[in-house]
């Protein structure tokens, strides 16, 4: 029965037709139904600290950014030179460290726009660092405790079968080596073997919004005088998008739906060729005769465009425009839709959105950048600077810094300290109540929370005693360094599939199974396990990062093993010798 659930499991996240979190509710729920986890305990995983740590570094994550100084250092990095190698090697390196202390895609979302700007100014194509930025992403979460939720999890696998808690640097033993070859690899070496994607150089270029715009007059004792925006769409077929008014020289920007037409008004509606003249044909309204505005009624002092790149957990994934409510709710106008590189030529409101699409939009800037969140999309236009100020800046960086203290010297479980600095950062206003609830990934809590007990499961039936003495019986004619690589390799292989959470989830019993039949300490397989559960460098579905650069990237699925299989396979020669150097499997007589 677990087996079979695992099978379920790993074929629905592998194929992403259920998102993730409701695969591990599935999961959680048949091994529950089928007896094997008592229903009283079947949600224990939402309480486990595992949870609450990556909760709570969600959160810390959102503090840094608002206090001003994670942009202060976009900002220093953006200075770099016109070197592929430098940038190359000055933008993963920064990703890497800011993995190293807050969420892996909060780290990647902060530096992609300036990765953009960089490329964009050196007249390249951004292939050739978004996904240098992303697998740095990847690679920094491995250093620390709190890097990444699979670090978390094996730790917490430690005190559950008698060890002392890992300490929040305990990983850079390994996990330092392993980051610094790996950015070398991509600075000097991994980043040629990336397929140059030739991506427009702007949204401009890319999306040719000036293009589409045309004037057209309301004529007297026209029939849609008196009406609002709303009702020319409703009256014609014709996909077309009201993106300002000129009414007696007076420029109305980004007009609400509800705005009244007048007579002599001139609306200035995108749309191309075709649907213009279904619109012209239905609805009589009149071209000018000369365009009297350019693209600037796109954007003004208060109504702006940005690009913004679908999330992977976004709530508009599947949806178009309409069902996604962004013009009613958010306020937003959609102008263009690309993916993996290109723009996407079929009729707008048709269009479902994907993870990793640019969306251009248009609105009001305040109401733009309220939105964003909401509609689980980021920021890849460049963004103001959000300094907070030098008293500020030093408040969160003295709060973070003494919850990382506290941690490092065992005097409190992380948990508890990074959920004490979550508190100070509200009561001190770094972060709202608000802006603490939407910033926890709640996919990513429903994930472990379920996947939580059906690790248990995996163990409490024997299945995972049963895959360790399997793996333990292949490599027990070698030495115990290749049982040690099977079980990194493995996890690699599975994290380029599955979650890194859940890999980690599925991975540790098994881990703990092994060192138990081989007489063994733990601690060098579960760290094999937080290693490979990090190694998500295959596919760009294996983590969120990957995901996120496939879009503005122009990539298709089949780049990522070009750079990521050399990457994996170094990552496998350091990370052997530094496990047994550092973490050996049997204590000294």
């Amino acid at each position: 029965m677990v087996f079979g659930t695992l099978a379920l499991s790993l074929v629905l996240f592998a194929t992403g037709k259920v998102r993730y979190d409701i695969v591990a509710l599935i999961a959680l729920l048949i091994v529950t139904i089928a007896g094997i986890i008592d229903p009283l305990d079947a949600f224990l995983g939402f309480g486990h600290p595992a949870v609450i740590t990556v909760a709570a570094v969600l959160i810390l994550s959102r503090a840094l950014q608002n206090s001003g100084l994670i942009d202060i250092i976009a900002r220093w990095v953006s200075r770099v030179g016109d070197g592929e190698v430098r940038q190359i090697f000055s933008l993963t390196g920064i990703v890497a460290l800011l993995s190293g202390f807050m969420n892996n895609i909060g780290a990647l979302a902060l530096m992609m726009p300036v990765a953009i700007r960089t490329a964009r100014k050196s007249k390249r194509s951004p292939s050739y660092l978004l996904m240098p930025i992303a697998f740095g992403s990847l690679l920094g979460g491995m250093v620390t405790l709190i890097g990444t939720p699979p670090n978390i999890i094996i730790a917490t696998y430690r005190i559950q079968n008698g060890g002392d808690p890992f300490l929040i640097f305990d990983f850079a033993y390994v996990g330092l080596g392993v980051a610094f070859c790996g950015i070398l690899f991509i600075s000097l070496i991994g980043w040629r073997l990336i397929p140059i994607r030739q991506s427009p150089a702007s949204q401009e270029e890319l999306f040719s919004v000036k293009d589409y715009l045309t004037e057209v007059r309301i004529p007297q004792k026209s029939k849609f005088s008196g009406k609002m925006i709303i009702d020319i769409g409703t009256a014609t077929e014709a996909e077309v998008m009201v993106v300002g008014i000129i009414r007696n020289g007076r420029k109305i920007v980004a007009p609400s739906v509800y705005e009244t037409i007048l007579e002599d008004d001139i609306l200035v509606i995108k749309a191309d060729s075709d649907d213009l003249q279904v619109l012209l044909d239905e609805t009589r309204l009149e071209l000018t005769e000369k365009d009297e505005i350019t693209g600037e009624m796109i954007g003004s002092e208060t109504v702006g465009i940005i690009e913004a790149i679908v999330k992977p957990d976004s709530p508009i994934l599947d949806k178009t425009a309409y069902s996604a409510n962004l013009r009613w709710i958010h306020g937003l106008n959609l102008l263009a839709v690309a993916r993996e590189g290109g723009r996407i030529k079929d009729r707008l409101n048709l269009v479902r959105f994907q993870p990793g699409d640019i969306l251009l939009l248009q609105g009001k800037k305040d109401a733009l950048q309220a939105a964003l969140p909401k509609i689980g999309c980021l920021p890849l236009a460049e963004r103001g600077l959000r300094i907070g100020g030098p008293k500020l800046i030093l408040l969160a960086l003295l709060i973070f810094g003494s919850a990382l203290g506290v941690s490092a010297l065992g005097l409190l479980p992380v948990q508890i300290a990074f959920s004490a600095a979550v508190v100070l950062m509200i009561l001190t206003s770094i972060v709202s109540l608000r802006e603490a609830y939407e910033s926890v990934e709640w996919p990513i809590i429903i994930l472990l929370g379920a996947m939580i007990p059906v690790g248990q499961a995996l163990e409490l039936s024997g299945g995972a005693a049963l895959i360790a003495a399997s793996i333990v019986s292949i490599s027990s004619t070698f030495p115990p360094a290749v049982t040690l690589l099977l079980l990194l390799v493995i996890t690699m292989f599975l994290s380029d599939l599955v979650n890194n959470a859940a890999s980690a989830v599925l991975m540790a019993p098994i881990a703990i199974g092994i060192a138990l039949d081989m007489g063994a300490s733990i601690d060098p397989f579960l760290m094999a396990v937080a290693i490979g559960a990090s190694c998500a460098f295959l596919t760009p579905i294996g983590h969120q990062s990957n995901t996120l650069v496939m879009g503005p990237g122009g990539y298709q699925f089949t780049d990522y093993w070009r750079m990521g299989i050399v990457l994996e396979i170094i990552i496998v020669v350091v990370s052997i010798p530094l496990l047994m150097l550092f973490w050996p499997m049997y204590s000294s007589p």
